[in-house]
């Protein structure tokens, strides 16, 4: 068996790119500061309850790719926050739900991504997020959290109805930017999103979070980071790459 090599930290590795897109959901936004707002109310169960939520989230966007049964993004995180509920035996108070699904639209954003956005526009590189979410949350999420200036476009999977990693919604950022998939980087904390960006063709670049071990997946991690706050360093302009 072959092991996976190790992620490259070679700056040259990223190739020149013409956009840069960001996934959402854990790599611009903290995915667990809705429950954790609402920690004292759920109580000593609410981390447990941020990470079911999240995971059967993600399960239920692949598993509905597979049945082709799309809803939208909003849809799916209700659903799978019933489920965590459920999963771990608690009965919400009346209203809790309605208040956590109010708080995922306005989830708190990481402490580097304002200053990271604006670098990467100052340095002449476009920037857009590419998201499983459906277009009413990603509007609310990048206006919460100060980014509207700071993007040129929160493109939603909601315009094909496929959810991440299909290659009809990465599909979206080469149709943005008029380019081709080798002069986009795609950069995400989702370990199966940076290998199916990669996959498609983008230069993917992985925000590691919780020092994870690479995904045993198709599509390699073009590089590594730990936060956002290198990223500028790595990505530099292309607009000759442009079409």
């Amino acid at each position: 068996m072959v092991t996976p090599s190790a992620i490259s930290t070679d700056e040259a590795a990223v190739r020149p790119v013409v956009a840069c897109l960001f996934d959402a959901y854990g790599t611009l936004f903290d995915v667990t500061s809705a429950a954790r707002r609402m920690a004292d109310e759920i109580g000593p169960d609410w981390a447990d309850l941020a990470e079911v939520w999240r995971v059967r989230q993600l399960e239920y966007t692949w598993l509905r790719n597979l049945m082709d049964r799309y809803v939208s993004f909003r849809i799916v995180t209700a659903e799978a926050l019933d489920f965590a509920f459920a999963s771990l035996g608690l009965v919400p108070r009346p209203g809790l739900t309605d208040q956590l699904m109010d708080l995922y639209m306005t989830l708190d954003a990481y402490p580097e991504v304002t200053e990271t956005l604006a670098v990467l526009r100052d340095n002449g590189i476009a920037t857009a997020i590419l998201s499983n979410g459906s277009p009413d949350m990603l509007d609310a999420a990048v206006s919460s959290a100060g980014l509207t200036d700071l993007l040129d476009d929160a493109l939603s999977v909601d315009t094909v109805r496929r959810f991440k990693p299909a290659a009809e919604a990465y599909a979206l950022g080469c149709r943005r930017f008029a380019t081709e998939p080798c002069h986009v980087a795609f950069v995400s904390s989702n370990g199966w999103d940076v290998a199916g960006a990669a996959t498609f063709g983008y230069q993917a670049l992985w925000v590691n979070r919780q020092n994870r071990p690479v995904e045993r997946l198709p599509g390699r991690p073009a590089a590594e980071l730990e936060t956002l706050t290198t990223l500028p360093d790595r990505l530099r302009p292309a607009t000759e790459a442009r079409r």
